[in-house]
């Protein structure tokens, strides 16, 4: 399992090929001796509040105001979100694992597939950002896509990454409806964008303690050390739900599945965070490059002020967010694998939806 060490842990271990104290760095280029591919499509709504945060200038503000015009809006949500909550606002954070518009030349698309090979839209990750309205710590809630759940217009229950196919506001009813979780506010962000982020701030520092790899989503770490992961590695790492380690000469794969794969993503969030602070502090002028290339391909619904909700959301630039993941319980239901709530998820509910203000305690 990837875990995050101080670097001297790892030093007499890293690779010959990279004398850099931060680790070699993994960049796919076009063509052999090809440039770096340009990020182009999107970053997500934290990175804009970690940006206009840092800068704070009136040059980066004005150029935010202008990206913010560029964010396609989903229609019709208003009628299924939640009104405003007097403790805690929500946002459903999705990423869709949408094949349109990838390119059949990227290094990774062996990896992704195309509409051809997949069609439609999945939801392939699913989480709940959670804003204390009172100043507390921003917080973080991991949703598994096997969780079984009722899915409103559906007679049986399925997994709720499922809910995404019938579109975004079906997963929202979901989500409230069957989680008890209510929900202000939905930013949705693609592959290509999740690719752009990681590409936008330079790259996300991971530490791995041993070799690993992934042969569905083409992760390849071929030895131990601190990498600095582009978009394409990165997508692959935080995709992977087959993640394997080489342990005592041979491949081992990572029981957890989904659960490990949620750990993961949240440690990769954590640190990307604290990278894009670290890049526009370094040079606020580049603040604005970035917001360039972060806002292409967002979907949010049509009430969310994304400069607003940037200024509100600045607790978490800083200390970092609070993670969680909810007790889960493996069960096979009319013969599918899926999962749970299992014994004090009641508290995470609770939490999230503002009725306490007590952090509860991740499995």
């Amino acid at each position: 399992m990837a875990v995050q060490v101080a670097p001297s842990a790892l030093e007499s271990r890293r690779s010959s090929r990279s004398s850099d104290p931060a680790g070699p760095t993994f960049v796919h280029q076009t063509g052999p001796s090809g440039p770096r591919r340009r990020p182009h499509r999107a970053a997500t709504l934290l990175l804009t509040a970690l940006i206009v945060a840092a800068a704070g200038s009136a040059g980066v503000l004005i150029t935010a105001q202008q990206q913010v015009t560029r964010i396609a809006r989903v229609k019709g949500l208003e009628n299924v979100l939640s009104p405003p909550n007097a403790n805690v606002e929500n946002y459903l954070l999705v990423g869709s694992d949408s094949r349109a518009g990838e390119d059949p030349s990227s290094p990774d698309f062996g990896g992704i597939g195309g509409v051809d090979t997949v069609n439609g839209n999945r939801s392939d990750t699913i989480m709940v950002l959670r804003r204390d309205l009172a100043g507390g710590p921003t917080s973080l809630l991991s949703l598994p896509r096997d969780l079984w759940v009722d899915i409103p217009g559906r007679q049986n229950k399925s997994r709720i990454n499922a809910a995404y196919q019938d579109g975004p506001a079906v997963l929202i009813q979901t989500v409230q409806q069957s989680l008890g979780i209510p929900i202000q506010h939905y930013v949705e962000v693609d592959f290509q964008g999740f690719k752009s982020l990681v590409d936008a701030i330079g790259g996300v520092r991971v530490c791995f303690i041993s070799p690993a790899r992934d042969t569905h989503t083409g992760l390849n770490i071929p030895v131990p050390g601190c990498f600095v992961l582009d978009g394409i590695q990165g997508l692959a790492y935080a995709r992977s739900r087959h993640y394997e380690t080489y342990e005592n000469d041979m491949w081992k794969e990572d029981p957890s599945s989904d659960l490990g794969r949620i750990k993961r993503q949240q440690q990769f969030i954590n640190t990307a965070l604290q990278a894009a602070l670290a890049k526009v502090k370094g040079n606020p002028l580049t603040a604005g490059d970035v917001l360039v290339s972060s806002t292409g391909a967002l979907r949010l619904d049509s009430q969310l002020d994304v400069l607003g909700a940037a200024s509100a959301l600045r607790g978490a630039v800083g200390s970092g967010l609070k993670t969680f993941s909810p007790p889960v319980v493996g069960k096979t239901i009319n013969g599918n694998a899926v999962l749970v709530f299992g014994a004090g998820a009641q508290a995470f509910v609770d939490y999230f939806s503002g009725v306490s203000n007590t952090p509860p305690v991740s499995a």
